[in-house]
């Protein structure tokens, strides 16, 4: 009797492993992307516009190509036409069918400007095949996966590769129809790593806010009997400053958020308005008839304190980020 109670349970536990173990695994489909064209990096609107070749090789039996952007927003030009017009697919020598398409599109990307002007990028493209889930069908990439046409040239940003990697997308929802809709999708994500030059960085944003704190720092080392010059030139340079960052502020999308550059800013305004009320307490204590050559020699100390502290403050601002 207990023999027989053993192999009914082994039997059971034969038939409840039986179907994982038949499961056939899901059909691979090599996929590859050579970009063409990018451009239009639109921060207001979070959004960027590509043009680029996408190619698929497969052997199974379901079509890959039925594809869906999932980070598209405006399907401009997504023709389903390959190069001589016929939807066919090739047969390759080594047995796998083959298509490939020409897509131009709008993409979303969330562009977040902390590092602002230092910032870089990660644009994506990503697609899935929305008639078979993760377990049907994948989306692997292909040999020479992701590539970008070697004179394409991106305006005020270098490029700093591509990419193409896949995984699973959960989206932990069945959409209203869970005997139609699966959770889980093979998702093939392309990317493009941007930056913007450092020396837009050095030159055009950093180069006249030193010029300022130069100037204004430099009141310092004016004669302490010179009041009206000494106090000008702090009170220019504070105007100075706040219109250079309004001129580059407004550029940018309304972000809720202090940029890298306005905190180089905020470390500027403040070294100014030391050097402001160091000026005005300079004035007083002349009135109060102290040492001439005494508070000559503590301003030129603080002049260079001043100028290292905006220095020193910038570079620790650049690095920690």
């Amino acid at each position: 009797m207990n023999i027989r109670l053993t192999l009914v349970v082994l039997l059971a536990s034969l038939f409840t492993l039986l179907p994982r173990a038949v499961a056939a695994p899901p059909e691979e489909v090599k996929t590859g992307v050579y970009l063409m064209n990018l451009y239009d990096l639109n921060m207001d609107e979070h959004s960027f516009y590509a043009d680029f070749y996408i190619w698929f090789k497969w052997k199974g039996k379901k079509d890959p190509t039925k594809i869906e952007f999932v980070n598209a927003i405006e399907k401009w030009s997504m023709e389903e036409a390959t190069f001589d017009g016929d939807s066919t697919p090739v047969k390759l020598k080594d047995g796998y069918k083959y298509k490939i398409f020409r897509i131009e599109a709008r993409f979303f990307h969330s562009f977040a400007l902390n590092n602002f002007p230092l910032d870089k990028h990660v644009l994506d493209i990503q697609i899935e095949n929305p008639e078979y889930p993760a377990d049907s069908l994948i989306y692997v990439p292909d040999s020479n996966a992701a590539e970008i046409r070697r004179n394409l040239v991106l305006v005020g940003w270098e490029q700093k590769g591509c990419n193409v990697e896949t995984r699973v997308h959960d989206y932990e929802s069945n959409f209203g129809n869970a005997q139609e809709n699966a959770q889980r999708y093979s998702n093939l994500s392309f990317t493009v790593a941007l930056q913007r030059p450092f020396n837009y960085f050095l030159l055009k944003m950093l180069l006249p806010l030193f010029l300022v704190m130069l100037v204004s720092i430099g009141a310092l080392l004016l004669h302490p009997t010179h009041i009206d010059t000494r106090s000008s030139l702090p009170i220019g340079g504070l105007l100075t400053a706040v219109f250079l960052q309004q001129s580059y502020s407004g550029a940018l999308p309304d972000t809720g958020y202090m940029v890298l550059m306005d905190k180089v800013y905020l470390l500027g305004y403040t070294v100014i308005s030391l050097v402001l009320l160091q000026v005005i307490r300079a004035g007083n204590a002349l009135a109060a008839e102290a040492d001439l050559k005494r508070v000559i020699r503590r301003e030129r100390r603080l002049a260079w304190l001043y100028f290292l502290l905006f220095c020193a403050g910038t570079l620790l601002l650049s690095a920690w980020r």
